[in-house]
């Protein structure tokens, strides 16, 4: 048994995570960014794919960054583990760590790659009054698993979070 995944995100209305892989997440309000530093604490790691960490103008602090990525030699960064293959192995790795849970932060590929493997148990969404019409999505190809709502709450005015257990089909 791996240790539970939960997926965090903002979206805007119609599901898009960003405009293109290097937006910077400047979209999101004030009280999502805040919401994900005090969750992202909580879990001590934050796991993301490479394009998603280059968006961030540096690590996360006082959290472990775990960072999916193919480069043969990437760069030493204080509070940086980088990472690359199956992501059951990642998850016993950080384990073995101490860590009792892990955060998910993106991107689509990630996101997607998680889902298939059936890794992800809880998904917390900020959805944001915004419209982007094309950009990309929470997920990146085709997959399916229903949802039950355990939470929501109004974070300003106009952002809602929702939070949801994740439910996979028995093939």
């Amino acid at each position: 048994n791996m240790i539970p995944i939960t997926l965090m995100m903002a979206i805007t209305v119609d599901g898009k995570i960003a405009k293109d892989q290097k937006q910077f997440a400047n979209w999101t309000s004030r009280e999502d960014k805040k919401l994900f530093v005090e969750i992202s604490k909580q879990f001590g790691v934050v796991i993301m794919g490479k394009n998603t960490f280059a968006t961030f103008p540096a690590p996360l602090k006082e959290r472990l960054n775990v960072v999916f990525s193919e480069e043969a030699n990437p760069p030493v960064i204080e509070g940086v583990k980088w990472v690359s293959g199956e992501p059951e192995d990642v998850l016993q790795e950080l384990e073995k760590m101490g860590y009792k849970a892990a955060l998910l932060g993106g991107g689509a590929n990630l996101n997607s790659l998680f889902l298939k493997h059936r890794l992800i148990s809880e998904i917390i969404l900020t959805i944001e009054p915004k419209i982007f019409g094309t950009g990309l999505s929470l997920f990146s190809q085709e997959l399916e698993a229903d949802l039950k709502l355990l939470d929501f709450k109004k974070l300003n005015e106009n952002t809602l979070m929702l939070k949801y257990q994740v439910i996979y089909q028995n093939v």
